[in-house]
């Protein structure tokens, strides 16, 4: 294969007939083997991972979060047609029918991971065949390698819809995300905003019945008998802890992933195995998480603190946030962004602890935005830059005043 692909090379090298098309060459060539050409001169460290390497262990840590994704879309889907909701009338129900798992039980394993796997997989490849076309076309007009940083954003995006998004609209944010939030800015390495975010909002302002109505969270259709299908988070708007403690799903439900929701973001459970494998590889921020959890804790604790009889939000624990809504896969994944976040340590203290604060306090105060994870990156995304800004000033002015003559 090394040797077929190293006689095909000089078609794609400056003044051969592909020479424009070299880009798809390199991308094929370095996702099979490990780049040849190192840098020279002693002032470059070099290692054995490069940026390809560290996306794919993104991509790793991620896995666990798909599993859920696609167990609990057709788990959830089979539970409610188990309690009297009717099937959807589309083509995964007429599949299941020809596969021979029509009788939608929840208790069949293979029957939930086969029914949402028929949701989350056309999601995906809708996703990289959109978004991927879309950053192969601009490395080819600019001439430049195709970026790796479109593997991670394909793997979190369809993550964080819910099952029953119209396939035309997924590529419609993805290309959205891809564009406007990343190649306007200069492609990967470059852009304010994470890129998946970016897609991610540009649906939820656009479309707002298709990403946040009460019945796209579950593919069934919950509206003939009544059976809600909106998320607990969006539950817990309107009733407050009652509809948590009291209500029919159990903090360790949650915390497992097994209720409505994004479809990757509802297990607190994979979200945490994620974030071992990203701090212990060294790739994820460790700091913006921890100062994640301090914000938000401390901001649960001001809210309980004042309390309201017209805000149930105001009233539910920290042990409730933390599993409901896409906060711990928003501060796992979104927040630790290498791109978009902080780069020094002290400013991801203060951009970590800052999203946690805000997270809760947009969800909580604002009615209109019962999640408020996204938001809260997407806005702190915007000062990233500022707060290293101020963090290295403050460290100039010091080191000035420690050693001047």
């Amino acid at each position: 294969m090394r040797a077929i692909l190293d006689s095909l090379e000089t078609h794609f090298k400056p003044g051969g007939r592909l020479e424009r098309l070299y880009p798809l060459y390199e991308a094929a060539d370095t996702f099979l083997y490990t780049p040849g050409s190192t840098t020279r001169g002693a002032s470059h460290v070099r290692d054995g991972i490069d940026v390809k390497r560290m996306m794919v262990t993104v991509v790793l840590a991620l896995l666990p979060c798909v599993a859920m994704a696609i167990y609990n879309t057709g788990y959830q889907a089979n539970l409610a047609i188990s309690q009297g909701a009717q099937p959807l009338a589309t083509w995964q129900t007429a599949a299941l029918g020809y596969l021979g798992f029509d009788s939608f039980d929840p208790s069949d394993i293979l029957g939930c991971l086969i029914h949402g796997a028929l949701y989350y997989f056309p999601v995906l490849i809708v996703t990289f065949a959109i978004g991927g076309n879309c950053e192969a076309l601009f490395s080819v007009v600019r001439r430049h390698e195709i970026n790796e940083g479109f593997l991670v954003t394909g793997m979190l995006f369809p993550l964080v819809l819910p099952p029953t998004i119209p396939l035309w609209q997924v590529a419609l944010g993805i290309a959205f995300g891809v564009i406007v939030g990343k190649e306007i800015f200069g492609g990967t390495g470059m852009n304010v905003f994470n890129p998946a975010l970016m897609s991610r909002a540009f649906l939820f302002f656009a479309y707002p019945v298709q990403i946040s109505g009460n019945q796209v969270w579950i593919a069934a259709d919950t509206t003939i008998d009544g059976s809600s299908g909106a998320t607990w988070l969006a539950e817990a708007a309107v009733t407050g802890p009652e509809a948590l403690a009291g209500g029919s799903v159990s903090w360790m439900q949650a915390f497992l992933g097994l209720i409505p929701g994004s479809m990757g973001e509802t297990s607190t459970l994979a979200c945490l195995i994620g974030a071992m494998v990203l701090i212990g590889t060294g790739i994820g921020s460790w700091r913006i998480m921890a100062a994640g959890i301090v914000g938000s804790f401390a901001m649960v604790q001001l809210l309980n603190a004042v309390g309201s009889t017209s805000n149930p939000l105001m009233n539910v624990g920290f042990e409730w946030h933390v599993v409901l809504g896409g906060w711990a896969f928003g501060l796992v994944f979104m927040a630790t962004d290498p791109v978009s976040a902080a780069h020094t340590n002290k400013g991801r203290y203060i951009y970590g602890f800052l999203i946690g604060v805000l997270a809760i306090l947009i969800r909580v105060i604002n009615p209109a935005f019962p999640e408020g994870m996204m938001l809260a990156i997407l806005f702190m995304n915007m000062f990233a830059s500022l707060i290293d800004h101020f963090v290295i000033q403050a460290n100039v002015k010091r080191r000035k005043a420690r050693y001047a003559a």
